[in-house]
């Protein structure tokens, strides 16, 4: 790869995350706007990103914009991502570098493992950052200093381009690269990610008084941002992750009834110890 700076580099997806990354690549990488293209279906999204000088060109179809790209980033959810490849893998430029920043990576990498063209390189890719404001209009607003980033790497994949993919996220600011296989990283977004989510929808489902934030303190809107989702994609993530999500679903219930337990049981002494665990665990989790 060339220096990132004379890479034209192509963004298919320009909500949220795709304007992100554009931003930090102008600001961050030093890659002129001219070098940056884009494709969204959403026009307003591409005339708002032209318009702020985020990205130098739109345009109206993959076919017009990927010979043109040495790097492309997919902005898409997994099932979009496996038909994107499929439909457009011919009209990719040779040894174009393609990443992606789904938060499922199994079914990409053991399709793409076996379907991508030779002279391709596929690293898929998670950043751990994002907003519960969707949209183009709030990517000046994602930030993504000092987050993790999670990379799953295909067996063809070249070093040199895995190189100079990490040291492209470092630039961008994230503070943290974590390389594993599909697996692991589904089964901890599990935990991490997807099972977080699940528990703040179920909060907010739960209770229908509307003014109960006047009585909010910062727990309860801490624990419920994140219930204002992305409706069709985190209903895709939870159903495409469902065996490890739903391993992740019962092992907090079974935590959720000891503690129930506990506070029926007027058991102060063993709650306390159960807490004081909790707390020391939570300690031990930083960093």
């Amino acid at each position: 790869m060339k220096p990132i700076e004379d890479c034209n580099v192509g963004i298919v997806g320009l909500g949220l995350m795709g304007g992100a990354i554009a931003i930090n690549l102008a600001s961050s990488c030093a890659v002129s706007a001219a070098r940056i293209f884009a494709f969204d279906t959403d026009k307003k999204a591409l005339n708002a990103a032209c318009d702020a000088g985020v990205i130098g060109k739109s345009f109206s179809s993959p076919e017009e914009m990927l010979p043109f790209c040495d790097m492309v980033f997919l902005c898409l959810n997994p099932s979009a991502i496996l038909e994107f490849m499929d439909r457009w893998m011919n009209v990719f430029s040779p040894g174009c570098l393609i990443t992606d920043i789904a938060g499922i990576k199994g079914s990409i990498v053991s399709s793409l493992e076996h379907t991508l063209r030779p002279d391709l390189d596929f690293i898929p890719g998670h950043p751990m950052t994002g907003s519960e404001k969707a949209g183009f209009a709030n990517a000046p607003y994602c930030n993504f200093k000092g987050k993790n980033y999670i990379l799953t790497p295909l067996k063809q994949n070249k070093q040199e381009n895995l190189d100079f993919l990490k040291a492209l996220i470092y630039r961008m600011g994230f503070g943290r690269i974590t390389e594993t296989t599909a697996e692991e990283h589904d089964r901890k977004i599990a935990f991490t990610s997807q099972l977080c989510h699940v528990i703040a929808a179920a909060l907010i489902d739960c209770e229908g008084d509307t003014k109960i934030t006047r009585f909010g303190g910062g727990s309860f809107e801490d624990l419920t941002r994140i219930a204002m989702l992305n409706v069709p994609m985190w209903t895709e993530l939870f159903i495409e992750n469902r065996y490890e999500l739903f391993k992740r679903i019962e092992q907090f219930k079974t935590s959720l009834d000891a503690l129930k337990t506990l506070i029926q049981e007027e058991n102060s002494g063993e709650l306390e110890t159960r807490l004081a665990a909790v707390r020391d665990q939570r300690i031990k989790m930083t960093g």
